[in-house]
C-alpha cells in the first residue's frame, strides 16, 4: 500500500485515489493527439540554441509539440549531470507539463530489491512519474518494489537500440536470443496488466518477434531519428492488435532540428513529420492486413 502522492501543479489533475491507470491515460493522450509520437527530454546544453536558457528551451519544447504527443520522456541522466542546476529544472519541467499527457521517466533502473523500493519511491512518489524504464538483469524480485504500483507503467529493457545491444541480448539461450526469454519473463512478472517492453527501432525483426511474443504489452521504440532506425517497419512489427501501442521516441533529431531562432518551430515541423510518418505506417499496416483477410 503506498501514500497519497501530491503531484506538481499542472499535473494535480491527476489524484492517485481516482486516476485512470498509465495504460488508459496513454491510449487517451493518444486518441486526442491522434499520435504514437513520444518526445524524449534530452537536454543537452552543449547542443541548446545560442542564447537560450534550459528552462525556457525545455518549456518552448513542450508548448510547440503538447498538441502532437501521446508521452513526454525525460531522460534523469541528462538532467542529473548538471547537478542541483539540473535537479531544479527537472521539477520545474515537471510541474510544467501538461496533465493530459503521461510522462515516462527514462531511468533504466536495476538494484537490489531494497534499493529498487527506494527508487520506486523517488520516482513514482516524489517524481511523480505515470511510468519508468527499468533493467531487468537483477531477476523478478529487484523489479517488485516498481511492479507493486498497480497505476503505473513500468517498461523493461527488452532489446536496446545501441550497436552493441546483440552482445548480451541476442545471446543464444536454448533455442532463442536472450532478449525473448527477458519479454518472457518480464510478462510472468506482471501482475496488474503495468509491463511494457523496451525494443529498438534500429532491429524491425526483433520488435516482430518481441510483439508475436506480447500482442498486448506497450512497445517503447527507441532510435528513430538519430539512430537511423526503420520506422515504418519498426511501427508496423510493434503495433498491437488495435493497430496502437506502438509508442515512437523521438529525442535530438527533434529537440535541436534547429539551433538558431526558429528552433522551436522546426522542433514542431520534426514532430508532425513524426507523427504522420507513425500514422501512414499503422495506416498502411491496418489496409495490408484487411487486403490479406479479404482474400482468404
Amino acid at each position: 500500500m503506498h501514500v497519497g502522492i501530491r503531484l506538481p501543479a499542472n499535473r494535480s489533475g491527476y489524484d492517485t485515489d481516482t486516476a485512470s491507470s498509465f495504460l488508459e491515460r496513454l491510449h487517451a493522450a493518444a486518441s486526442t493527439n491522434g499520435s504514437w509520437l513520444c518526445v524524449g527530454l534530452d537536454p543537452d546544453p552543449e547542443n541548446l540554441p545560442s542564447g537560450v536558457a534550459l528552462e525556457t528551451f525545455l518549456h518552448g519544447i513542450i508548448e510547440a509539440t503538447r498538441d502532437l504527443v501521446c508521452c513526454y520522456k525525460p531522460n534523469l541522466a541528462f538532467f542529473e549531470a548538471l547537478g542541483l542546476a539540473g535537479q531544479t529544472a527537472l521539477r520545474d519541467l515537471l510541474s510544467a507539463l501538461p496533465s493530459e499527457i503521461p510522462v515516462l521517466i527514462d531511468a533504466k533502473r536495476g538494484d537490489t530489491p531494497q534499493t529498487m523500493r527506494f527508487y520506486a519511491r523517488a520516482i513514482f512518489e516524489d517524481l511523480n512519474a505515470d511510468a519508468v524504464t527499468v533493467n531487468p538483469y537483477l531477476g523478478a524480485d529487484s523489479l517488485a518494489p516498481f511492479l507493486d504500483y498497480g497505476d503505473r507503467g513500468v517498461f523493461v529493457l527488452c532489446k536496446t537500440s545501441n550497436p552493441g545491444a546483440g552482445e548480451i541480448q541476442d545471446l543464444r539461450v536454448g533455442e532463442e536470443p536472450l532478449f525473448l526469454h527477458v519479454a518472457r519473463r518480464a510478462l510472468s512478472w506482471d501482475r496488474h496488466g503495468t509491463v511494457g517492453l523496451v525494443v529498438g527501432a534500429t532491429y524491425p525483426s526483433d520488435v516482430a518477434a518481441v510483439r508475436k511474443i506480447a500482442p498486448d504489452a506497450p512497445i517503447l521504440l527507441p532510435g528513430v531519428g538519430a539512430q537511423a532506425g526503420d520506422l515504418e517497419q519498426s511501427v508496423q512489427a510493434a503495433l498491437d492488435r488495435s493497430d496502437g501501442g506502438a509508442i515512437v521516441n523521438v529525442s535530438r533529431s527533434l529537440l535541436y532540428a534547429s539551433g538558431g531562432p526558429d528552433w522551436q518551430t522546426a522542433a514542431r515541423a520534426e514532430a508532425e513529420r513524426v507523427r504522420a510518418a507513425i500514422n501512414a505506417a499503422r495506416t498502411t499496416d491496418a489496409t495490408r492486413m484487411t487486403d490479406a483477410t479479404s482474400r482468404r
